[in-house]
């Protein structure tokens, strides 16, 4: 059975069912019905498409929560109120009040509102997600590539669309931990 190598247009994802089907005899390389990917720069796009789809909402979602934070911080509690103390505090000076006693630090940059800083945290997660998307793909799509290529083997469309969900949940593991206790 000869493969047409033709373009394959995107996403090409077929009923994964006939690859496992042995009703007809033996499995051949190439089920009809199905989508193969044999060029390097189709292997690539496909990639590229299924990880961005599944990438960069999980950056968005964090960056969402870090702008949340950001632009809306939790009310700052007073030392009296606090949940962990067992035993009442002294206050510094007798008969005021503690949270007046607090000494409010000069803002670096005036200029610069907290709606500001919220939003360059958002772009900057949303411009990292993009990056670690792109060089991600690359680097899998091309080896990919490169095994199937090795081995000569017929890609199916399907084998992007799961890397490229492995890459988004292995970097979900390493965003999501590291950024709860940034933020």
């Amino acid at each position: 059975m000869e493969l047409n190598v033709t373009a394959v247009s995107w996403p090409s994802l077929y009923n994964p069912a006939i690859e496992l089907s042995v009703r007809r005899g033996p499995l051949q390389p190439v089920q009809p019905g199905g989508s193969y990917l044999v060029n390097p720069d189709d292997i690539f796009r496909f990639t590229l498409y299924w990880t961005l789809i599944f990438h960069i909402p999980f950056y968005f979602i964090c960056g969402i929560y870090a702008f949340l934070n950001f632009a809306f911080p939790p009310p700052r509690r007073s030392i009296s109120t606090f949940p962990l103390e067992t035993s009442p505090r002294i206050p510094f000076s007798p008969g005021s009040n503690q949270t007046e006693q607090w000494i409010k630090r000069p803002r670096p940059n005036v200029r610069r509102s907290r709606l500001t800083f919220a939003l360059l945290v958002i772009l900057a997660f949303l411009f990292l997600s993009l990056t670690g998307a792109v060089m991600g793909a690359a680097v899998v799509g091309f080896v990919l590539a490169g095994v199937y290529k090795a081995g000569g083997f017929y890609m199916s469309t399907w084998v992007p669309f799961v890397w490229a969900v492995i890459q988004s949940l292995v970097g979900l593991l390493a965003i999501w931990p590291s950024i709860i206790n940034i933020i």
